[in-house]
């Protein structure tokens, strides 16, 4: 059974008269009678999401074996105090499934729950500026000496890995080794990089299709058929309805130019249904599509569950002031020069940030935030073939300021592969054993997944 305990912190460390606040820590013991001395502590990603909600994919791939594994609430988070959650963000974006995705219209409803979000919070007393990755960082530095323990390892997950390299640059006392898994680096975090994550995602599942004879012959010039659908769409959206397990009314759903890419971006972890869906899509078929869309979003367990306050903490202090106004675009035409302008002002997962931290009105972080990782601790640099969120090439980015890093791309999954591949697991465990030496060799048998192959459409 994990032990649970809490640990109080100052809001923010540069105001010690200010108030505290509390982060929940749980710890799941190792499953070895004979646990090495030298525990795991887990980064979640987001930013918003919560280590103490990730703790059963750790122990579902294997990670407490030999260490026991310490999950610790970020500041702001569903289990910290305050959190900062804002159910008004998650009811426009269930909302907002039903919206022209990169309208003007919608950008501005976007930004009016943003706005909404911090004046609830700032009424609440929070200080906004204090929740970003500088001071989560030194929440685990605090952590570490909290807990008595003389040496750990760090493994983070998506935006985990952002916090993990800014832990590792600030505070290197105390730690072992790191593992990173679907890599964000804090230098080059921020909407611009998504396009190009967005294109070696999308790449990587089209090339594997067309190397499959039974879905390069059912799909032909699967790439093609996508780009034709983004630019149809976008000139011309279709709305449907549909059926979800969470809602007894059917939902309406737009399907424009950005929907469909902000889709594929999260489809890649259901890879092998893929192309089938865009080809129904391509023949009249919107269903799939809408469905996968929507589900998440309208479902009642998304609202709360993100913590919008420490996100946008990130976001506009550490990312977006970093960032040429103009990035955006210009990345998106490099990936995609035959999309429409439209979808390619709006970056991937992150839509309307600028005009959201506008209304967010933080200040900018300080330069050194910015900064490459330089360290001599072993690391394990992982990413996944499939992976449209935070592509693969960040891997090697970070590892050439890391000369002890051990890079691996795990092909055939998606974003964060320790959550869907066995042989990432396993890889895991054995970096954490043998740091300058994990055992990768389970690499070599892995196959491509079989993609789904639907009937003919009708003429």
């Amino acid at each position: 059974m994990p032990e649970n305990r809490s640990e109080s912190r100052s809001e923010h460390r540069a105001e010690s008269d200010r108030r505290t606040i509390t982060l929940a820590v749980a710890i799941v013991p190792a499953l070895s009678p004979d646990p090495a001395p030298d525990p795991i502590v887990w980064f979640a990603g987001g930013p918003g999401d919560d280590a103490i909600g990730e703790a059963q994919l750790a122990v579902d791939g294997g990670l407490n074996r030999d260490r026991d594994v310490i999950f610790m609430s970020q500041r702001g988070t569903y289990t910290a105090d305050p959190a900062l959650t804002c159910p008004v963000i998650d009811r426009f974006t269930a909302r907002a499934v039903g919206l022209v995705y990169d309208a003007p219209s919608t950008g501005r409803l976007h930004v009016k729950a943003t706005r909404a979000c911090r004046n609830q919070l700032a009424d609440r007393g929070v200080d906004l500026s204090a929740y970003n990755g500088t001071e989560s960082a030194a929440d685990y530095a605090d952590l570490r000496v909290a807990l008595g323990i003389p040496q750990w390892n760090v493994y983070g997950i998506s935006y985990g890995t952002d916090l993990a390299l800014i832990y590792l640059r600030e505070h290197p006392e105390g730690i072992r080794s790191v593992g990173i898994d679907g890599i964000l680096p804090p230098s080059l975090a921020g909407p611009a990089m998504t396009w190009s994550s967005a294109k070696q995602g999308f790449d990587s599942l089209f090339s594997t299709c067309a190397q499959q004879p039974a879905c390069a012959q059912r799909y032909p010039d699967l790439e093609k058929t996508f780009t034709g659908l983004v630019r149809k769409l976008e000139a011309d959206p279709v709305t449907t309805y549909v059926t979800v397990p969470s809602r007894d009314e059917p939902v309406k759903v737009v399907l424009d130019g950005g929907t469909l890419v902000n889709w594929l971006t999260s489809a890649t972890h259901v890879a092998p249904g893929v192309p089938r869906s865009i080809d129904e899509l391509a023949h009249g078929n919107p269903q799939r599509i809408a469905e996968q869309w929507a589900g998440g979003k309208v479902s009642p367990q998304a609202i709360g569950r993100i913590a919008h306050g420490l996100a946008y903490g990130v976001f506009c202090s550490e990312w977006v002031p970093y960032e040429d106004p103009s990035a955006v675009l210009r990345a998106g035409r490099r990936a995609f020069p035959a999309y429409p302008r439209s979808v390619l002002a709006q970056a991937p997962q992150l839509p309307f940030l600028a005009d959201d931290c506008q209304a967010w009105d933080i200040p900018k972080a300080p330069a050194s935030v910015r900064e490459v990782t330089r360290s001599e601790v072993p690391t394990l640099a992982m990413s996944a073939g499939f992976d449209a969120q935070t592509g693969a090439s960040n891997g090697a980015y970070v590892a050439r300021t890391l000369p002890n890093a051990t890079t691996v791309t795990v092909p055939y999954v998606a974003h964060v592969a320790f959550a869907a591949s066995p042989c990432a697991q396993s890889i895991v465990v054995s970096f954490f054993d043998h740091p300058h030496a994990p055992d990768t060799g389970c690499l070599a048998g892995l196959q491509p997944p079989q993609f789904e192959i639907g009937p003919p459409a009708a003429p």
